[in-house]
């Protein structure tokens, strides 16, 4: 609902509301006019007061109802908005970066291994594209239902260690490092507790950076229970944010003024995929700082 909507709607609100104060101001100064022994018109009267007491309830609870509506229809607007040029900035930052890689490798002569750098660079921005379609994609299967889950056999142990290597080769850095119990296997899909440690670790080093480390950990619990998560020593999410921070299109920051990179679709793809293992996810604060994700089956 646009915004002056919005206010029509106050002003119409306000103008009933106000209207049956009036009436009701009315009323009052008419039964003081009535005998006192006129009994069977009090009894109306008090009736007519009665039932316009109820219906002016249900309609300050409707019209409360409303507003709240209103309120996050709009909030979800202007997220939806910052979704759109978010995507629009980081479509458009890879396929311009390489654009740039490909003609300076057709336009000049460069050795082998300036060729193979501009070309490891291409490689790394189209694989950073096409994890943002793939967001893009499980949000929009997540919303209409479509999402299959597969399930099978899982090492834990091992999936999360094949992670945080792989990820440590990418940024050439061993950023990632790991506190992982042996042997600890799940039955669930494969894809989406991979998509889900991805999305945190890249949540992780979007606002902690690479200078220090990011810490991925798995245990199980006396009463069977499977914890694991992402620490990091960066920004952490700020309390008014820490509610919401698994809804769609959620950022810590103003998307014009923005200074990392994302959609706001990676923790609210991973809470719907730990959702469908019959998990859950949360948000601590890091000790003495930073952020914990923590998943537990």
């Amino acid at each position: 609902m646009k915004k002056k909507n919005a206010v029509f709607f106050y002003v119409l609100g306000a103008y009933v509301v106000l209207q049956f104060i009036w009436w009701g101001f009315h009323l009052i100064e008419l039964t003081k006019e009535l005998d006192s022994q006129q009994s069977i018109v009090s009894n109306r009267v008090f009736m007519i007061m009665s039932e316009g007491f109820v219906f002016f309830t249900i309609l300050l609870l409707g019209l409360w109802k409303v507003r709240t509506s209103i309120k996050k229809e709009l909030k979800y607007s202007v997220r939806q908005n910052n979704f759109l040029l978010s995507v629009t900035h980081e479509l458009k930052t890879p396929l311009a970066a390489n654009k740039l890689y490909l003609q300076t490798i057709l336009k000049r002569e460069l050795s082998p291994d300036k060729k193979k750098e501009l070309i490891e660079k291409a490689i790394s921005e189209n694989l950073r594209l096409e994890g943002m379609v793939d967001n893009i994609l499980n949000a929009s299967r997540i919303e209409n239902d479509a999402v299959h889950f597969y399930k099978e056999k899982i090492d834990l142990t091992l999936l999360l260690s094949e992670i945080a290597n792989r990820f440590n080769k990418i940024l050439s850095k061993e950023v990632i490092e790991i506190d992982l119990e042996p042997e600890i296997t799940i039955e669930g899909d494969r894809f989406m507790i991979e998509t889900s440690v991805n999305n945190l670790l890249e949540n992780s080093i979007k606002y902690a950076g690479i200078e220090n480390s990011i810490y991925l950990y798995l245990k199980e619990t006396e009463d069977d229970e499977i914890i694991f998560g992402v620490k990091d020593q960066g920004i952490g999410v700020p309390l008014e944010y820490q509610k919401e921070i698994f809804e769609k299109f959620v950022r810590n920051e103003n998307e014009e003024t923005r200074s990392q990179k994302g959609t706001g679709l990676g923790l609210f793809i991973t809470a719907e995929f730990i959702k469908i293992h019959g998990g859950t996810i949360s948000y601590k604060d890091n000790s003495p700082k930073g952020a914990n994700f923590e998943i537990i089956l």
